[in-house]
């Protein structure tokens, strides 16, 4: 079984947004908890649901956290959907699995025969 690829996978959620977004939430909260000496928090958490009856998912990624401030706190938090493929072994993937990675379809599957 070949697990899913953790950085690839936080990458390919919202076209690549959400590591961004996970990024400044972290920045910005390090920054807080060293200026005010308080405790800041980050929370990431994925809910997953079937898409019909395929092999797909849709990840809800959902990112909160939790800034201390002078005197108190500030929190933002933002909630997106990415589907995703699950492959052999529940391997998510943005694209699905192919026997050759570099091919997705072979040239029987073309829509147009070439000319002889």
């Amino acid at each position: 079984m070949k697990a899913t690829n953790t950085a690839e996978f936080i990458g390919e959620l919202n076209a690549g947004v959400f590591a961004n977004q996970i990024g400044h939430a972290l920045s910005e909260v390090a920054a807080g908890v060293v200026d005010n000496k308080k405790v800041g928090t980050v929370t990431v958490t994925f809910t997953m649901k079937q898409i019909a009856d395929s092999h797909q998912v849709t990840v809800n990624h959902k990112l909160a956290y939790k800034v201390p401030t002078k005197r108190g706190s500030r929190s933002e938090d933002t909630t997106l959907d990415t589907p995703m493929h699950v492959g052999s072994g529940g391997r998510l993937t943005l694209f699905p699995e192919t026997p050759h990675a570099d091919q997705m379809f072979s040239r029987e599957d073309a829509p147009i025969h070439a000319k002889s």
